[in-house]
């Protein structure tokens, strides 16, 4: 059975998370499970060296009590864990949903997402989670791996909830690119919603791709607006999400020429930090 798999650490996003997996679950007509991973950051090496000046019955007494005080970790991130999958639960059944599950394991999130995916339509995780820099607006130091291990659509979210009643997707001609046209075009996640179709190229392949997208959504039922720019990938989506007050921002996560920038190096994450809003990526 199809799912929408909602990836929490109990971070600030956590209720962000929630919320909008609720919208997607309502939209798409699927069911929310609630994924918590027990990331093992908090465990405590033993294999370090108290030799020198420590006496061999303090040594092993200091053992001792590093591996109760890692066992005592272990239950409090447990009990954490689940205090987090029940507050998840509490605010989807808030939200009307009827069904959700929830489910801890163990390992890190950007390791384990692949296992996990399989029969999602929808995969949602917060911007930044209890290990990112906010004074410094760090994102959350395993997203980009997520995003580039998961095979289905993934849903970025914002700080706070909104929702959408628009999309800007920026098109390249470029397959994951396609996959987001073709997703707006047979899934219900986006319809009825206005679309702002941006194309950042002057290149007359990639300028008949686009107005073929336009007409593959004009003919699903979008209300589409188009443009066509030149010039910095960032400066061009951030501008538009400002000046046009969109509210979720679609594309591919891979792709060529101008748009593949967002998904190499540090622009990823500037123009998720910057634009403040959802982010629905696809492979």
């Amino acid at each position: 059975m199809s799912k929408i798999l909602a990836c929490t650490d109990g971070s600030l996003y956590a209720p962000s998370i929630y919320k909008h997996a609720a919208w997607a679950s309502k939209r798409i007509d699927s069911p929310v499970q609630v994924l918590h991973m027990l990331n093992p950051h908090h465990e405590t090496p033993l294999n370090s060296d108290y030799s020198g000046s420590i006496g061999f019955g303090a040594k092993s007494a200091l053992l001792d009590e590093l591996v109760e005080l890692e066992a005592a970790n272990a239950r409090i991130a447990q009990k954490r864990g689940q205090a987090i999958l029940e507050d998840a639960e509490m605010v989807l059944k808030a939200e009307g949903l009827e069904n959700v599950s929830t489910m801890q394991k163990h390992g890190k999130l950007s390791d384990e997402i692949v296992a996990y995916e399989d029969g999602a339509d929808l995969i949602v995780l917060g911007k930044r989670g209890n290990n990112a820099n906010f004074e410094k607006g760090h994102l959350g130091t395993n997203l980009e791996r997520v995003i580039r291990s998961c095979h289905h659509p993934v849903l970025v979210t914002s700080r706070e909830f909104d929702e959408p009643k628009n999309f800007l997707l920026a098109y390249d001609g470029g397959s994951s690119a396609e996959k987001a046209i073709e997703y707006a075009v047979k899934n219900t996640l986006l319809k009825g919603m206005f679309c702002h179709l941006i194309t950042l190229s002057h290149d007359s392949a990639i300028i008949e791709k686009h107005k073929a997208a336009v007409k593959k959504l004009e003919t699903a039922g979008y209300e589409v607006e188009s443009y066509l720019f030149d010039g910095s990938v960032e400066e061009a989506i951030t501008d538009t999400v400002i000046k046009k007050s969109i509210d979720l921002v679609v594309m591919g996560a891979f792709g060529h020429s101008k748009i593949r920038q967002l998904f190499v190096g540090s622009t990823t994450s500037s123009i998720i930090r910057a634009i403040h809003k959802p982010v629905l990526l696809f492979r």
